[in-house]
C-alpha cells in the first residue's frame, strides 16, 4: 500500500499501481490492460465479475483472441476500490461508450479522458520498484508479474489448464514455463499421502 499512499501525484499513481496488481493477480498482459474499457468489467459474471478481455495475444498473427478472465485472487476489490475511490479524478463520463478504465491525464478535445499507454504503465512500475525495491528496477517488469500470478495461481490450488485460460496461452507448454515453484511436489504428495493413509489407522486404534 504504500506505493499509492506516498505519491506526489496520487490518480496517475494509484492508475499504475491498480494495473500492476491486475498484471500480478490475473496475469494481464500491459497491452491488455491499456485496451480494457470500463464497460469490460462484468460484475454480473461468475461469483466475483469477469473481465473481457477483447485484445488478447492472438497465436502466430491470427489477430487478437478475446476472453473472459474471472476477478479472482483479490482483483474484484482492486478494481472496485480504483473505480469508486480514483477513477473519477480522471474522468466523470462512466457511462460513454469507450470510456477507458485506465485513464490517460491528456484528454480528447471534448474534454473527456484520453487512453493510458503501455509506456505510462511501464514507467510506473518501474519508478515504484526503484522507490520502493531498490535494485528490481531493471527487474520487475509488466512480464514478470505475469510469471508470478502464474506461480500464485498453481500454488494457490488452481490446475494448469485454469492459469492457461487464464493467462490466454494458446498452448499448455507456455503456461508450465510460467509457473515457477519449489521442485518438491513428489516429496509433498509423497507425505500428504502418508498423513492421508495415517488417519483410518488413527481411527482403527483408538
Amino acid at each position: 500500500m504504500s506505493w499509492r499512499a506516498t505519491c506526489r501525484k496520487y490518480a496517475p499513481t494509484a492508475r499504475n499501481y491498480t494495473a500492476s496488481k491486475l498484471m500480478s493477480q490475473v496475469g494481464l498482459r500491459v497491452s491488455e490492460a491499456c485496451k480494457l474499457d470500463l464497460a469490460d468489467i462484468k460484475w454480473d459474471l461468475g461469483r466475483v465479475g469477469k473481465l473481457h478481455v477483447r485484445h488478447g495475444k492472438g497465436a502466430r498473427g491470427s489477430g487478437p483472441r478475446e476472453r473472459m478472465v474471472p476477478l479472482i485472487n483479490g482483483a474484484d476489490r482492486t478494481l472496485r476500490w480504483f473505480i469508486e475511490d480514483v477513477w473519477g479524478q480522471f474522468d466523470d463520463a462512466h457511462t460513454r461508450p469507450g470510456a477507458p478504465l485506465f485513464p490517460s491525464e491528456r484528454k480528447n478535445t471534448d474534454g473527456s479522458s484520453r487512453r493510458v499507454g503501455d509506456d505510462a504503465l511501464r514507467n510506473g512500475l518501474a519508478a515504484a520498484a526503484e522507490a520502493h525495491l531498490p535494485g528490481w528496477d531493471d527487474t520487475l517488469t509488466p512480464h514478470v508479474l505475469r510469471h508470478f500470478c502464474a506461480s500464485e495461481l498453481y500454488l494457490g490450488g488452481l490446475d494448469q489448464l485454469g492459469i492457461q485460460e487464464a493467462l490466454g496461452h494458446s498452448w499448455i507448454t507456455t503456461t508450465m514455463r510460467y509457473i515457477h515453484v519449489q521442485q518438491t511436489r513428489v516429496e509433498d504428495a509423497w507425505v500428504s499421502g502418508q498423513q492421508r493413509a495415517a488417519k483410518p489407522l488413527e481411527g482403527l486404534m483408538g
